[in-house]
């Protein structure tokens, strides 16, 4: 297993910049949550999934199996 970042700079470029403006909060996603917090609760579930080869919800990681 492997997480890597998105390929496609400007992705990975607007997604970190949406990170700092929510203090390390999702930009994809409304409001201030801890399961919010990057890397989200969704993506570290999907990590613990065995099966799951994919992007976390605003695409910014990639996890590999």
């Amino acid at each position: 297993m492997k997480i890597r970042l998105n390929e496609d700079q400007e992705i990975v470029k607007t997604i970190k910049e949406g990170l700092a403006a929510k203090d390390g909060y999702c930009p994809c996603r409304v409001g201030k949550l801890p399961e919010y917090k990057c890397m989200c609760e969704e993506f570290r579930n999907q990590i613990k999934d065995p099966y799951f080869e994919g992007y976390c919800h605003c695409r910014l990681y990639y996890k590999e199996k």
